[in-house]
């Protein structure tokens, strides 16, 4: 029986670099179509509303950035637990654990929105917001908080789905997910007229959707991954949240770095800078979405064979992963580079003092592409391998202690051309120590075919 159940289970095979990529491809498109689908958001409020709502959902983005990070916090490190539980054969535990993590999300969720609506005023004032952006921000933000719930629960499923060996269901969701938010922000925010409020409840309403899905997906089912009453171990909690801290410190730190972004650019360029800031950081989002959706994508069997000690599958695994990203990050930053103009016109008319100051940014920015592949991808087979502390620290420096290190030197060195080169400085240096814990590591995990 317990065999059997293993057989059946789509984690537990000899992955080739092919099936890989077949097992990897629908939470790849689901991140590539989550990059879209928000980038289209910043375009119809950009577009469709002023630039104003724009920078106030700029202005606003610190606090996403931390409802996002908890939810990925949870999701990542419960389903690195989760994972290698069942590789472990504990398959009941391993329901249970999940139910747990499940609940425990909901119930912060539920937290943040009280609190959230309760200090909404003084949040969006402590963010930086003019007099001028704080109804803007107001909007947004209160109809926000009240879906984090939902939030938090769409993070989660789309996770803990690919866990459950089907990351082609988790596909559907999100692009259903994508589309209503599409067609509800337009429906808004034009034949409506409700601006920037309805940018945020079509962003709400998209939500619950993989929430709501993902909720009867899992309950009564009897396959590999389901609820199950639960047990209240905190170890269970705190192993998540320590194993998944490195997703949480990457939201914190793009946080942080945004609103420094934010303050440099408006005193080396004003406004303008400010709106090419911006711009450069969605479309940032969009062109690593490839990196991000393939390593959730195998974050799963990373963790299955680790806790069935395969140790010659992981080897392959891991060999046949960075290759792909190695590949993949020189395209995009090709992609990157010629097509950077194009991107830029989908925000703002090629006759504006913004598209120059952002085109020019962006053939600098462009480099830091060939590097964050690794990065992202390291930091995510970390957190698979359930050494969370290894992968905060890679998260800690490429989004937060290098970047930080850059905006105080380089601006002073080479002025705006220093803002655009942080990243691509934070990114090469990450890189370096990346590449030393790889190889300060692999005697434990035996990840990597040593040569005889």
């Amino acid at each position: 029986m317990s065999k059997t159940g293993r057989m059946a289970n789509p984690l537990d095979q000899d992955f080739t670099l092919f099936s890989l990529l077949k097992f990897a491809f629908p939470t790849i498109a689901m991140m590539l179509f989550m990059g879209c689908y928000t980038i289209i958001d910043t375009i119809f409020i950009s577009r469709f509303v002023n630039t104003n709502a724009l920078s106030a959902v700029n202005i606003v983005c610190p606090v996403i950035n931390l409802i996002v990070g908890l939810g990925t916090m949870l999701a990542t490190g419960g389903s690195a637990l989760v994972a290698r539980k069942m590789g472990e054969g504990k398959r009941d535990r391993a329901k249970q654990d999940f139910t747990l993590i499940v609940l425990f999300g909901f119930v912060l969720g539920l937290l943040i929105t009280v609190l959230g609506v309760c200090f909404l005023d003084e949040i969006i004032w402590r963010l930086g917001a003019s007099e001028i952006l704080f109804p803007y921000c107001r909007d947004y933000l209160l109809i926000i908080f009240l879906f984090t719930p939902a939030s938090m629960l769409q993070v989660l499923f789309q996770n803990l789905i690919v866990t459950a060996g089907k990351p082609g269901f988790g596909l559907v969701l999100s692009v259903g997910a994508g589309i209503v938010n599409i067609l509800l922000d337009y429906l808004f925010m034009v034949p409506f007229g409700l601006g920037v409020k309805g940018a945020a409840l079509g962003t709400g309403i998209g939500y619950l959707i993989p929430a709501v899905a993902g909720l009867l997906f899992f309950i009564g089912r009897k396959s590999i991954l389901s609820f199950k009453r639960p047990v209240l171990d905190f170890s269970v909690l705190r192993k998540s949240c320590g194993n998944g801290a490195s997703e949480m410190v990457s939201q914190i730190s793009t946080a942080v770095t945004t609103f420094f972004f934010n303050r440099t650019m408006l005193q080396l360029m004003g406004e303008k800078g400010v709106a090419a800031i911006t711009i450069l950081i969605y479309s940032q989002f969009l062109l690593t979405t490839l990196y991000i959706g393939f390593s959730m994508g195998i974050a799963p069997v990373i963790s299955f064979h680790y806790g069935a000690n395969h140790t010659i599958r992981l080897k392959r695994i891991f060999k046949n992963a960075l290759g792909f990203v190695v590949v993949s990050s020189i395209l995009v930053f090709l992609i990157s580079t010629i097509g950077n103009e194009q991107l830029v016109m989908l925000f703002t008319g090629s006759n504006t003092d913004v598209y120059e100051i952002t085109t020019q940014g962006f053939r600098i920015f462009a480099f830091s592409f060939l590097c964050s592949g690794i990065n992202i991808f390291s930091s995510a087979a970390f957190t698979a391998l359930s050494n969370g502390k290894v992968s905060a620290v890679i998260s800690f420096l490429r989004t937060f202690a290098f970047i930080m290190l850059g905006l105080i030197v380089l601006p002073c060195m080479m002025g705006v051309n220093g803002v655009w080169l942080a990243v691509p400085a934070a990114e090469l240096l990450t890189l370096g120590v990346v590449l030393f814990l790889i190889e300060r590591n692999k005697d434990h995990y035996k990840y990597v075919r040593e040569n005889k």
